[in-house]
C-alpha cells in the first residue's frame, strides 16, 4: 500500500489548547504523524511519496470560499493585532445572538471556530492545504485504479465544516478526496469514519445530498466532543435521507460493542453500494488515549482493517485522530496491514 506524505505537518505546531479547564500543551503534535511514518516504513507497508498539488478548486468544491479566506489571513491579522503567539477565539454567536461576521481577527476567529483546542498558528494555512494535498493525491491514485492508499494527513479534517474549524481541524480532508472522486467519475462514495470523535463536519457537508455517504462510529455526543451532532437519529434531509448513518457508543466501549457497531456501519454501505471507499482513520479508540473513553486493544485494529476489507471497495484511508502517541504509529498501521491481509 503506498503512503503519501509532506513533512508540511510540522508547520502546524500549536503551543497550547484549552482543555479540561485547563490551558495545556496541544495534543495533536507533530510527533504524531512522525510516529505513524516511522512505523510504515518499520513494516515496509510500501512506499512513501510526496503529494502533488492540486491547486485551491478541489477545496473550493467543499469549503466556502469566504471561510477559505478567513484561513488564509488569520495568522497575518493576529500578527498584527497581538503579536506571534497562538491565535485562539474568545466568544462565540451562540442562541440569541447574530450570525454575523465581525471585522476584527478576535471576532473572526469566534465566528468561524467552534472550541479553543484549535490554535491557528504561523504555519497552518500550509499545513492544511498541503494536508489537503496529501489526501487529494491519494484519491487520484484510487481513480488511477490502486485498490487501497494511506493519506498520512495532518492536520486532521474531519471536525472542519464547510465554513467552520475545530476539533484540531482547518480543512475537511476526507470530504474534499471524497467529492474529488466523485468528480473523477465515482457514481457514489461512501466515507466510514472510525475515528473515537464524531466527524461533525464531514456530516455536514454531506447532509442533504444522496451521492456520499456519512457512516460514523463514535462517542455519543450525549457525553463527548463535539456534543452538538453525532446521534443515531440524525439520518440525512432531502435528497440526503437515509444516507447518513451514526453509530454513538458510551464511554467504555470495548471491541464487542465496537465490533457491533462496526458490522452495522458495514451493512449500511453494502446496502447503499458505493463506487469507492474514504475512511476517516483515527486510532484514540484506544484504550490508552488520553482524551478519549473507549477500551480498544492494540489486537482489534487489525480487525477494524480486515472488516474494511471485507467490503471490496478501492479505499482511500484519510488519517484523522489518536492521542497516544508512543502507540499511535503501531495502532493506525495495524489497521492498515490488517486491510492488507496481515
Amino acid at each position: 500500500m503506498e503512503t503519501v506524505y509532506s513533512d508540511d505537518h510540522r508547520l502546524q505546531d500549536g503551543k497550547s489548547e484549552l482543555i479540561d479547564g485547563k490551558l495545556l500543551p496541544c495534543f495533536e503534535m507533530p510527533r504524531r504523524a512522525d510516529m505513524i511514518l516511522a512505523r510504515v516504513r518499520a513494516v515496509g507497508l510500501g512506499p512513501v511519496v510526496a503529494p502533488d498539488a492540486h491547486g485551491r478548486a478541489p477545496i473550493e468544491r467543499v469549503h466556502d470560499a469566504g471561510f477559505l479566506r478567513f484561513l488564509e489571513t488569520a495568522w497575518d491579522a493576529w500578527l498584527a493585532a497581538h503579536g506571534a503567539y497562538d491565535a485562539l477565539p474568545l466568544v462565540w454567536p451562540t442562541r440569541g445572538m447574530r450570525q454575523r461576521e465581525p471585522e476584527a481577527i478576535d471576532g473572526k476567529l469566534s465566528y468561524f471556530a467552534i472550541d479553543a483546542g484549535t490554535p491557528i498558528t504561523a504555519g497552518t494555512w500550509r499545513a492544511a492545504t498541503t494536508a489537503v494535498d496529501v489526501a487529494l493525491t491519494g484519491a487520484a491514485r484510487i481513480t488511477a485504479g490502486a485498490r487501497a492508499v494511506f493519506s498520512l494527513c495532518r492536520p486532521p479534517g474531519h471536525h472542519a465544516g464547510a465554513d467552520t474549524y475545530g476539533g484540531y481541524c482547518f480543512l475537511n480532508n476526507a470530504a474534499v478526496a471524497a467529492q474529488a472522486l466523485r468528480d473523477a467519475g465515482a457514481a457514489r462514495v461512501a466515507i466510514l469514519d472510525v475515528d473515537y470523535h464524531h466527524g461533525n463536519g464531514t456530516q455536514g457537508i454531506f447532509y442533504a445530498r444522496d451521492d456520499v455517504l456519512f457512516t460514523s462510529i463514535h462517542g455519543h455526543p450525549a457525553q463527548e466532543f463535539p456534543f452538538f451532532l453525532g446521534y443515531d437519529d440524525e439520518t440525512g434531509e432531502g435528497r440526503g435521507t437515509g444516507y447518513n448513518a451514526n453509530f454513538p457508543l458510551r464511554w467504555g466501549a470495548g471491541w464487542e460493542q465496537y465490533a457491533e457497531a462496526l458490522a452495522a456501519a458495514c451493512a449500511r454501505i453494502v446496502e447503499l453500494g458505493a463506487d469507492a471507499l474514504v475512511v476517516s482513520l483515527g486510532v484514540d479508540t484506544f484504550e490508552g488515549d488520553p482524551i478519549s473513553h473507549f477500551r480498544l486493544r492494540g489486537e482489534d485494529y487489525p480487525r477494524i482493517g480486515r472488516a474494511i476489507a471485507g467490503l471490496a471497495l478501492p479505499t482511500l484511508f484519510v488519517m484523522e485522530g489518536g492521542y497516544a502517541v508512543e502507540e499511535i504509529g503501531v495502532n493506525a498501521v495495524a489497521v492498515l496491514t490488517g486491510f492488507e491481509g496481515d
